[in-house]
């Protein structure tokens, strides 16, 4: 286990997600009602880039062919995609947002 910085807590405001590279990972974090959680950041499906989708409350929707999945858990909402995304530990030390990888 690695852990690795993925910015300020105050970089991603509620209801709000960022995409980083970190220990050679696409991640997504994603901040819902104050809580922050991360899952990988290229779809199962096909790769795209789900930074660059739609978040919907706890859901971000690929934008090349709508898959969806939950960012609690990574867990596919809907496919086409089958696979879930890999979800990782963020922990909060000093306003510096951390996650296990």
């Amino acid at each position: 286990m690695t852990i690795v910085q993925a910015g300020s807590v105050k970089d991603i405001t509620i209801g709000t997600m960022k995409g980083i590279e970190a220990g050679g990972m696409e991640i997504l974090v994603a901040n819902i009602e104050g809580k922050f959680f991360a899952i990988g950041n290229k779809c199962t499906h096909r790769g795209c880039k789900l930074s660059k989708g739609r978040m919907t409350g706890d859901h971000i929707t690929c934008p090349c062919h709508g898959s969806t999945f939950d960012l609690r858990t990574g867990g596919v909402v809907k496919g086409p995609a089958k696979e879930p995304e890999h979800s990782y530990k963020v922990k909060i030390e000093n306003d510096i947002l951390l996650v296990e990888v």
